[in-house]
């Protein structure tokens, strides 16, 4: 069976709230193009992610300004499919998957006075997969631009082809965001974020299946696949603290994070993250980080189907609910890189860097191999004028 990433999809099905999130900046001085590739490649011959991708920033006035950026990638290898291991083994099932996705996305954005308005589109096609997202965002310098704060909105409509079903399916989001960020003194800043996201429509993974016994005669069951079945709709609460302090005597700087979500499928998610960005004299920026990331399981999540559920042959969204996807099972994330930058010249930046992840369920149940470790590869350059 061929099944597409489901991180990929996550990407394409997220590219108006990337760009929600990537808050506008007032007018720049500088323009810029900036091209970066990436490998994602997962241990043990599971999936690999090679992307290319490419992001213009020109000031079109003093006051306005476009951003223009596409992306490429191509993903291949074998991920779970949600069936468990077999009777006495710990190797969960897999499927192999093969995709390609192209997406883009454009940015306007206007300085009215105090206040930015930026505006954005965004689109994403793969085979099964068709995105198109929107995003209005406004961000106001107050308190002698000692203060800024952001507001804005953002959603996606997206099309999905369901191998069981004759037609394709539909898929919205909505989000909003309200954020604050405080300049204590020249070296220090502080933000918070507070976003509610909600989305409605066929929220399942197609490919992704469930294990049941089905009795084919009197006293006699086999084991079949099934879909999964995912509730319809999902409204989930985002709250984003951050620190920012430079130190000047070392020439160097902190950024500290923490992120908190609840959802109404059941999962509480944090993430902190801490970020150092080193000056090397005038040419070079090392920057190492560390993120680590816990999760509790949705409500419907079983590693393999209770007796009492019946599944159906196609999603109801009346229920019953039920999901053998381990990314919606407890489980926690590590992740650690490092980046240098080089300013080779006034006009010219080069960057690499490297990642290391690794994710180990908690549940006591879902075997480790659901779970998957991956290394991320970087290089870029950017040119300005």
């Amino acid at each position: 069976m061929t099944q597409r990433s489901s991180s990929r999809r996550g990407a394409a099905a997220t590219l108006a709230l990337a760009l929600l999130l990537g808050s506008p900046r007032p007018a720049r001085a500088d323009n810029d193009l900036a091209t970066e590739y990436e490998n994602y490649r997962e241990a043990g011959g599971r999936i690999t992610v090679q992307t290319e991708g490419a992001l213009l920033d020109q000031d079109l006035t003093s006051d306005l300004h476009f951003q223009l950026g596409g992306v490429m990638d191509a993903i291949t290898g074998a991920t779970p499919n949600g069936n468990p291991a077999p009777a006495g083994g710990q190797q969960v099932a897999l499927s192999q998957l093969t995709d390609r996705r192209k997406a883009w996305n454009t940015d306007l954005s206007d300085q009215l006075g105090p206040v930015n308005l930026s505006a954005g589109y965004s689109r994403s096609l793969e085979h099964d997969y068709v995105s198109n997202g929107w995003s209005l965002n406004t961000v106001t310098d107050l308190n002698q631009k000692n203060t800024t704060l952001l507001v804005g909105a953002a959603g996606t409509d997206n099309d999905i082809q369901v191998f069981y079903q004759p037609a394709w399916v539909r898929k919205r989001t909505n989000d909003a965001i309200v954020g604050l960020t405080q300049l204590i003194d020249p070296q220090t800043t502080v933000s918070l974020d507070l976003t509610w996201s909600r989305a409605t429509g066929y929220l399942g993974e197609p490919y992704k299946l469930v294990l049941a016994d089905v009795q084919v005669l009197p006293g006699i069951f086999l084991p079949e696949d099934f879909s999964e079945n995912r509730p319809h709709d999902r409204s989930k609460g985002i709250a984003l603290a951050s620190l920012k302090h430079a130190f000047a005597a070392v020439h160097g700087a902190v950024e500290a994070s923490y992120r908190y979500t609840h959802d109404t499928w059941g999962i509480t998610s944090g993430t902190a993250e801490l970020d150092w960005y080193q000056h090397l004299g005038s040419k070079f920026i090392v920057r190492p980080m560390a993120r680590c990331y816990g999760q509790t399981a949705a409500d419907f999540y079983y590693y393999e189907l209770p007796a009492a559920i019946s599944p159906a042959r196609q999603p109801n969204p009346r229920g019953p609910f039920y999901s053998s996807d381990a990314r919606l099972s407890s489980f926690h994330g590590l992740d650690s890189g490092l980046k240098v930058i080089w300013q080779a010249t006034e006009a010219l930046q080069f960057d690499v860097g490297i990642e290391a992840y690794g994710q180990r369920g908690t549940d006591g149940i879902t075997p480790q191999t659901a779970y998957y470790r991956a290394t991320v590869t970087r290089a870029g350059l950017k040119y300005s004028w």
